[in-house]
């Protein structure tokens, strides 16, 4: 039989308690659906009351939230479940230092760090190599914390320039048809990377960094017969490259820069038949000296609790189809 245990966690004042319990008790109650144990809120402390294999870990969520709150972090919903998450995982003292590492701030004073393990792999893997590529599904923060990363590398002098680049699926890498200059031809493709980088630096930071061309933002047709020399380089939605266009994009690396290239292998518009550049090179590039590969997982994603359950339907819907599909070609072999 478990023996009965009981744990207070004192708040420092009335907001510290609201911080950690949420709007209408919001994430206590998301602790009450995790663990099997009595929450008391007295005001200016919770009782935790129940057997130990639950009050153990439940108080060690509170704590590290505690820690987190103190030491500056917004407490959402997702820090609380992620942290229950690890915790339950037998994570919970990646929880500590988890949201320490604090990248830059931005424009508006918002501390940017890294929210979840794999985010925080994928910042170091950048740090350590001159190629990374982050390969994951859609609200990870690939792509914004590649540009983070970027931005840093730049007000640190450890670059002179950022290139943002995309491939132009939808017009075939032919943008002559659209009108306007080549920025009007682009913008549709490139806009995620706009949003990003304005949201870090500041409207007008990017408008001055624009126009003294120390920001670039082009499709990937213009990289051709480029080195790209001292520059942080960001390859975006990478799954829709072809081969030979992931091939002479990784060659234009020059002296004093990095590349980072993100993509999501579950939202490959190729046509059928071509293969992505970013499934062939993460598998060719596999082992190689200065070349990191992280792939985040659904537990990464960085939205509405609902994105991550739809991440992990489709990722299951998608292993059923190729089981039922090889199932499929091995009768049909079996009757040859």
């Amino acid at each position: 039989m478990q023996q009965a245990l009981e744990k207070q966690i004192v708040f420092q004042d009335h907001k510290e308690a609201y911080s950690l319990l949420g709007e209408r008790d919001e994430f206590l109650q998301a602790m009450r659906d995790n663990f099997d144990c009595q929450f008391i809120s007295r005001g200016d402390r919770i009782e935790i009351l129940g057997e130990a294999c639950m009050v153990e870990p439940a108080a060690k969520v509170l704590t590290e939230l505690q820690y987190l709150y103190r030491q500056g972090t917004t407490i959402t919903m997702h820090e609380v479940r992620y942290g229950i998450g690890l915790v339950k995982g037998g994570k919970g003292e990646a929880l500590h230092t988890l949201f320490g590492d604090t990248i830059l701030v931005t424009s508006r004073g918002r501390h940017v760090r890294p929210k979840t393990l794999g985010q925080r792999l994928y910042l170091d893997t950048i740090r350590r190599n001159s190629i990374t590529f982050g390969i994951g599904p859609a609200g990870t923060g690939k792509t914004y914390l590649a540009v983070v990363m970027a931005v840093a590398a730049l007000r640190n002098k450890e670059v002179n320039k950022i290139i943002l680049t995309r491939p132009a699926v939808e017009a075939g890498e032919r943008l002559g048809f659209l009108p306007g200059d080549l920025q009007d031809k682009v913008d549709p493709y490139l806009r995620p990377l706009y949003d990003a980088l304005q949201d870090i630096l500041g409207q007008d930071t990017y408008q001055k960094f624009m126009a003294k061309g120390i920001i670039e933002i082009a499709p990937l047709a213009y990289m051709r017969g480029r080195t790209l020399e001292d520059a942080f380089i960001i390859l975006d939605e990478a799954q829709n490259t072809t081969d030979k266009q992931m091939k002479m994009f990784l060659t234009r690396l020059g002296f004093g820069s990095r590349m980072v290239v993100t993509g999501d292998l579950g939202q490959v518009d190729l046509p059928r038949g071509v293969t992505s550049g970013l499934r062939e090179a993460s598998e060719v590039l596999k082992g190689v000296k200065g070349v990191g590969i992280v792939r985040m997982a659904p537990m990464d994603v960085i939205r509405h609790e609902v994105v991550t359950r739809i991440v992990e339907a489709y990722g299951d819907w998608e292993a059923k189809k190729k089981k039922a599909k090889a199932k499929a070609e091995a009768e049909r072999q079996g009757k040859a």
